[in-house]
């Protein structure tokens, strides 16, 4: 997973899953280029209604993980 590009620390929590971003768009109902971004850009923060989105879809994946396991904020 993850095919050598650089990713986020979301990006290596998804690889570390298993989860594959095609699934993850669909379980959050969170756009392709949204979910691109979260696991490519070290920079990128989600406004709050998609912060919300892929939180709760990560806690139906991990319930321990919280915001700051993946943004700087």
């Amino acid at each position: 997973m993850g095919w050598g590009k650089k990713r986020s620390k979301f990006g290596r929590w998804l690889d570390s899953t298993g989860t594959e971003q095609e699934e993850f768009m669909n379980l959050s109902k969170v756009s392709r280029n949204t979910v691109s971004k979260l696991c490519n850009d070290n920079t990128y923060i989600p406004g709050t209604k998609v912060m919300k989105k892929v939180m709760d879809t990560v806690r139906k994946i991990d319930k321990k993980k919280s915001m700051h396991d993946f943004f700087d904020i």
